[in-house]
């Protein structure tokens, strides 16, 4: 379920479908943890490769499990709100 825009720690992105950065606080650590995990992760896993890429596709999928969640609702958009 989607927040609405003033509660919503990712805003939607002007043009095309998703989110951009986020907007509020929780928003940003949401964030930096996803990325400071995929900054991590090849240095723990060297050289298991397919455990990078089940660790790398199951992050991501949080990360817009939380989107779709903590977001604004998802559509296309052509710029014009």
């Amino acid at each position: 379920m989607s927040l609405p825009k003033n509660q919503a720690w990712f805003p939607s992105k002007k043009y095309g479908y998703g989110w951009g950065l986020p907007q509020r606080w929780p928003g940003w650590l949401v964030l930096i943890a996803y990325l400071a995990g995929l900054g991590v992760a090849p240095f723990l896993l060297q050289g298991a490769h397919a455990a990078f890429l089940v660790y790398t596709l199951t992050s991501s999928a949080v990360l817009v499990l939380v989107c779709f969640w903590k977001g604004e609702p998802a559509r296309w958009r052509w710029g014009g709100e």
